[in-house]
């Protein structure tokens, strides 16, 4: 992969991280404003609700970021956009919808596939 390549997916994972960042800290500024008290059980219950799956989501994102840390990694070491399990290139378009692919599509299928035939 050319090193221009490289440079924009770099860029668009940073991109992602501070996102995912910026998220977490407006969570927790979300958090600790709405520690108020409700009389009401039920408007107690829609915030716990409403926290909880905020929490939920943040916790992917938790996931996303170590996936954004390791795809970084292997920009440096030159081993992005390389399948760990075939060796082959993972194409530039399953790339560009998801830069932290490690592996191509085929692979990812036949993994997919064999996840399902366990489940």
């Amino acid at each position: 992969m050319d090193k221009d390549l490289l440079e924009r997916f770099r860029a668009l994972l940073l991109a992602q991280r501070e996102e995912i960042m910026s998220h977490a800290a407006s969570t927790v500024n979300d958090l600790l404003v709405q520690a108020e008290s409700f009389p009401d059980p039920a408007d107690r219950a829609t915030l716990e609700t409403d926290r909880s799956f905020t929490l939920r989501l943040r916790e992917r994102e938790r996931h996303l970021l170590n996936k954004i840390d390791e795809a970084l990694e292997r920009i440096s070491d030159g081993s992005f956009g390389i399948c760990e399990n075939c060796g082959d290139d993972i194409s530039i378009a399953r790339l560009e919808a998801r830069p932290v692919s490690t592996l191509c599509i085929s692979c990812k299928t036949a993994q997919e596939e064999q996840e399902a035939r366990r489940g």
